[in-house]
Formats: C-alpha cells, sequence, structure tokens
C-alpha cells in the first residue's frame, strides 16, 4: 500500500465561519482525491485570535468536521494557536493500492481533458470582499468550493484515467501546465469549453482580479501560448488562484463518454475542455 499525506490551512474566504470550516476542509481533502484516494484521517490545524468569540471558532470546526464525516474519514485531533488572524485546514492521510494511484504524470497523447468544476472562484471571492456583489451572487461560487471532488472521484474511477490534478491556488493553466510537464506532453484547451462561474468573465472585464492572478501569469506566461482572438478577461480567468477547485482528468478517448455519464449520474457537472498531444513548442494551448 502507498500512504498519501497532504496539509492544507488558509484564512478565511468568506465571512460565515462554518462555511469557511467547510470550504477549508474540502480543499484540503482534495489532493487526496486527485491522487484517486480516499482519506482515512485528518488532523485540525487551527489559528485564531483570543478575541474570537467560542461560538464562531466551534463554527469554523464543525464545518471542517461535516465535510470529513461526508468523506467517510474522522478528525483524529489536531493543533491550536492564538494567532491576530483565523486560519484553518487538515492535515490529511490516506492509503491506496499503487496500481490504482492516479498522478499528474500519466497523460498520453489522443486522451481526452475533462473538468470537474466551473473556474472563477477567486475573481468572485475578490468580489464578494470588495462587496461588488452580494452574497447570493456569491452563493454559487461558495457551493463549488465546498463541494467534495469525492464525487468526482467516484465517478471516475469507473473508467480508465491516465492522468489526473487538482485545480487550485496555481489556477487552471498553472495545474494543467505540471500536468503536461509531468507527462512530457502538450495540454490543447478549447476556451468556449471551459466552464465558467456565473459572474465571474463578467468580473474580470472590469478588473476584479486577485493578486494572485498576476503572480500566476508571471510565472507561467511563457510556457502558454493562446490563440489572438482570446480576451483578456477570459487569460486572467484562467490564471485565476482557485480555492477547492475541480479535479483535470485525462482520460483515454474511448472512455470519455462514459466518464461524462458517470460524472452527471454522480450530480458532477463535468465538461470535456480538450485533448492531450504529444509535446510542442508550448506546455499548453489555448484555442
Amino acid at each position: 500500500m502507498v500512504l498519501i499525506q497532504t496539509v492544507d490551512f488558509f484564512t478565511p474566504i468568506v465571512d460565515d465561519h462554518y462555511q469557511f470550516g467547510q470550504i477549508a476542509a474540502a480543499n484540503a481533502l482534495s489532493d487526496v482525491y486527485a491522487m484517486g484516494a480516499s482519506p482515512l484521517v485528518a488532523l485540525n490545524i487551527l489559528c485564531v485570535p483570543s478575541c474570537m468569540a467560542q461560538e464562531d471558532v466551534a463554527a469554523i470546526l464543525a464545518g471542517g468536521a461535516d465535510k470529513v464525516r461526508e468523506a467517510g474519514a474522522i478528525i483524529a485531533g489536531g493543533h491550536s494557536i492564538i494567532d491576530p488572524e483565523p486560519k484553518y485546514g487538515l492535515c490529511v492521510s490516506a492509503c491506496i493500492n499503487p496500481t490504482e494511484l492516479w498522478s499528474n504524470a500519466g497523460a498520453r497523447p489522443g486522451d481526452v481533458l475533462v473538468l470537474t468544476k466551473p473556474l472563477g472562484n477567486g475573481i468572485l471571492a475578490t468580489a464578494a470582499k470588495k462587496d461588488i456583489i452580494t452574497q447570493t451572487e456569491f452563493a454559487s461560487a461558495i457551493k463549488s468550493m465546498a463541494t467534495l471532488n469525492m464525487y468526482a472521484k467516484e465517478a471516475a474511477i469507473k473508467t480508465r484515467v491516465n492522468g489526473c490534478t487538482d485545480i487550485t491556488g496555481f489556477g487552471f493553466i498553472g495545474h494543467a501546465s505540471e500536468m503536461a510537464q509531468a507527462s512530457g506532453c502538450t495540454l490543447v484547451f478549447n476556451a468556449k469549453d471551459i466552464p465558467l462561474l456565473d459572474g465571474a468573465y463578467e468580473l474580470s472585464e472590469k478588473g476584479v482580479i486577485p493578486g494572485g492572478t498576476g503572480r500566476n501569469k508571471e510565472y507561467l506566461a511563457s510556457k502558454v501560448s493562446f490563440a489572438k482572438d482570446i480576451p483578456l478577461p477570459l487569460e486572467a480567468v484562467l490564471y485565476d488562484p482557485q480555492t477547492s477547485g475541480g479535479l483535470l482528468l485525462s482520460v483515454p478517448e474511448a472512455d470519455a463518454s462514459t466518464l461524462i455519464c458517470n460524472l452527471s449520474g454522480a450530480g458532477v457537472e463535468a465538461a470535456v475542455v480538450g485533448y492531450v498531444r504529444p509535446m510542442g513548442q508550448f506546455l499548453i494551448d489555448i484555442t
């Protein structure tokens, strides 16, 4: 058996303490699902200011505990410290048979690329923090971030999966680039097929963009080719740092339709977003 261990924690991305706990836990659990495994045990990581109300601390922990319980795992303890700014997350352990392990290095030319969550939650979170959008307009992003990638993983293991990564802080292009580099291939994406959260593109047009977007673009620009008709606001969404984003799956073309059907049956609104070809000049081509 292979032991998988991962850790992730961050500052609040939403105002509601319970929702923050849910999102932070779902995000931390995501790395396990991106490797085709199921979490077994988690440890809480909690930083809170001394002035924070006990009921608010309890709500963060309750949100995380409910997500871990939904994942079929247990919280075996954790560690907390006093800190000026709240932070929460998990250290997660899992085991898997090495023959069943997914990695980001398995994409093969001819594979089809499937994305299991829409993009843009970083932009929407920035807009919510600045009160540019209402909580109602932010609700779809919150729901997406709090959704476990367990459901996508469980649907995907019924078909062949050559490669997988989850989409988080390095953005869609960043994590796709890592898969392309590790696999020795170029990933080609059809811009019109990439699903976006409602409002993300329009906010990007208005310049509502997280600071991490620029850092991602600065690091990755030399590895990516954009077609001339791709608008700059869409480029920004593709570089947008994601919190608890979806899985990017590389599967044999013969399995793609079955995978989409299985994902739909599991309540996952996935989309075919591109394909894999032999390594070219760039790691990523956006057409």
